[in-house]
């Protein structure tokens, strides 16, 4: 019963630890997501891209996420590889360091941060505030699940069971090694994985030598989480990642051996076993970058020849030989779903290019790049005539009711996006035509609430895209809070228009139709790709029906 006892202490602090990590990361995700962007793209040399990946995994408690955002980036071509891995290496250290924060000893910080954190997550109105407050619980919880884990691990601490486990672990360091990685890969977070090793060997449980092979090991785990999580993404998205996976894999191999044939570690041992740990960790990863950043370049091109482009030249190729869609399947339900699936990520994938540029072109009134971008609609509109025969296939096949329900959702998904490309096309591009020809100018601040709803619209397109890819609750429930966090920002760019007019504005009265418009067009491009949360919310009963009252007082 003893270990029964154990093992359900030790689950629940685990579990307790991963909610919290997940709770803070999305907090601030749902408060900055829309600035990443911005951050990432906008760092020029490799040392300042490196410090943009450890500010943002201090952020984000988790060097996946940034590894993911970085994925993301290189997808769509604007981030260079160099620069992605050296921000994804930087997010590596930075979570390192939250390790080193979060182990300091904050008990008495628990009451202080439940308190304002519940405050504010409860009873503050606006949108922001509630993230904050969000943050704060999550902090106060990371605290309490490592409090939880050291006394689930207290009691049998003098047992049999564990110092056995732990003394094995001590003696084979390969083992150690792959267990480090697979509870590092299984909880998808290295943070919390590792937070637990450095708890263990502060109180005895594990030695440090165990502890050491553990982090480890977590470091090539956490390596393996954005392998994983962008496995249904182009090749030249996975580059960074898997250039990460074998620069960290191999120096922690390395580093591994050097340390359990040689006595290096016993140097750090006067700062006590659960620093020598964080330490152990942190020169890990700063070593890494030292050794990485300057082969930056020749493992690019490495990466180039491994993972060569998915889609090399696609503007010289015929549409049909860009299709999914895989008709020798339509047998299999799994295959036929999964073709429909890639359809639609590349259906996706088009928009999004076109969506991407457009306050460029708005600003440059580039009217070749116009035409071009227009173009790229009618790709969209093939794409929705080839998903929309495929489905009438299978539709009348005689597959289960189950497989033809997920196949409409995903036809009526792919209308929403043929939707979304004809605002650019029909919408947008043209009303940056009209800016050209008249040469129509924003006022200052128009422009910057016009580039800020832009960039929120590209930071949620995006994850509409990891919904359709992963079909996450979270993330659906996520989508569809941002979609009106986007009317709200439409309906306060539109106040402070009508304000900018009233106190006379000259900027303003010239371009109030183009603003107005292009704040309208903005939303309904955000409103079509949320389309795609509203089948995942629904079937875990997530979804209200109506937000109508159900009945009325007939009485007077």
């Amino acid at each position: 019963m003893a270990i029964l006892g154990f093992l359900l202490n030790l689950a629940g602090a685990t579990m307790l630890l991963l909610f919290a990590v997940r709770m803070v990361r999305t907090g601030i995700e749902r408060s900055f997501g829309a600035s990443f962007q911005r951050v990432i793209t906008g760092s020029q040399s490799l040392l300042r891209a490196t410090a943009t990946g450890l500010g943002l995994a201090v952020v984000l408690q988790s060097s996946a996420a940034v590894a993911l955002l970085v994925a993301g980036f290189s997808a769509s071509g604007m981030l260079g590889f160099g620069t992605g891995l050296a921000v994804v290496l930087g997010g590596d250290l930075g979570s390192a360091l939250i390790i080193q924060i979060l182990s300091f000893k904050l008990t008495w910080l628990i009451p202080l941060l439940l308190t304002l954190g519940g405050w504010l997550f409860i009873k503050s109105e606006k949108r922001r505030l509630r993230q904050y407050g969000r943050i704060l619980l999550g902090v106060a919880f990371i605290l309490i699940s490592l409090q939880f884990l050291r006394d689930a691990v207290a009691p049998i601490r003098e047992s049999a069971f564990l110092p056995a486990i732990a003394a094995y672990l001590a003696k084979d360091f390969v083992t150690a090694f792959i267990v480090g990685g697979v509870l590092a890969f299984l909880m998808h977070s290295s943070v919390a994985a590792i937070l637990m090793f450095v708890t263990l060997v502060s109180i005895d449980a594990v030695p440090l030598e165990a502890g050491i092979s553990l982090v480890l090991g977590a470091n090539l785990g956490s390596a393996l989480i954005p392998i994983w999580l962008t496995r249904g993404m182009a090749q030249d998205a996975r580059r960074v990642p898997f250039a990460n996976l074998a620069l960290r894999g191999s120096w922690a191999l390395v580093v591994l051996v050097l340390l359990n044939k040689l006595p290096l570690h016993e140097a750090f041992l006067f700062m006590g076993p659960a620093q020598s740990l964080i330490n152990t960790h942190i020169a890990f990863n700063l070593t890494l970058i030292m050794l990485s950043l300057p082969l930056a370049a020749p493992i690019g091109r490495l990466g180039e020849r491994l993972l060569p482009d998915s889609k090399p030249h696609a503007a010289d190729q015929p549409e049909e030989e860009l299709c999914a869609l895989d008709h020798s399947v339509m047998d299999n339900p799994t295959l036929a779903l999964a073709s429909l699936k890639r359809e639609l990520l590349r259906m996706a994938a088009l928009v999004e290019r076109m969506a991407a540029p457009v306050m460029e072109v708005y600003a440059s009134g580039d009217l070749e790049r116009i035409n071009g971008l227009r173009a790229m609609d009618q790709q969209v509109n093939k794409a929705l005539e080839g998903i929309r025969n495929y489905v009438a296939h299978l539709s009348d096949s005689d597959h289960s009711k189950q497989l033809k329900k997920a196949a409409r959702e995903m036809a009526e998904y792919a209308i929403a996006l043929e939707s979304a490309g004809d605002v650019i096309a029909k919408r947008l591009l043209p009303l940056a035509r009209e800016k050209a020809k008249n040469n129509l100018r924003f006022s200052a601040e128009g422009w910057a609430e016009l580039r800020a709803l832009h960039e929120t619209v590209m930071a949620n397109i995006r994850l509409a895209t990891n919904v359709l890819l992963l079909d996450d609750l979270e993330s659906a429930r996520l989508l569809v809070a941002e979609k009106a966090e986007i009317a709200r920002m439409e309906r306060k760019s539109r106040r402070r228009h009508l304000k900018r007019l009233g106190q006379g504005g000259s900027t303003s009265f010239e371009t109030s139709d183009l603003h107005l418009e292009t704040l309208r067009a903005l939303k309904d491009l955000n409103g079509h790709f949320t389309e795609i949360a509203y089948p995942i919310l629904y079937s875990n009963g997530q979804l209200l029906e109506t937000r109508l009252i159900e009945t009325l007082d007939d009485e007077p």
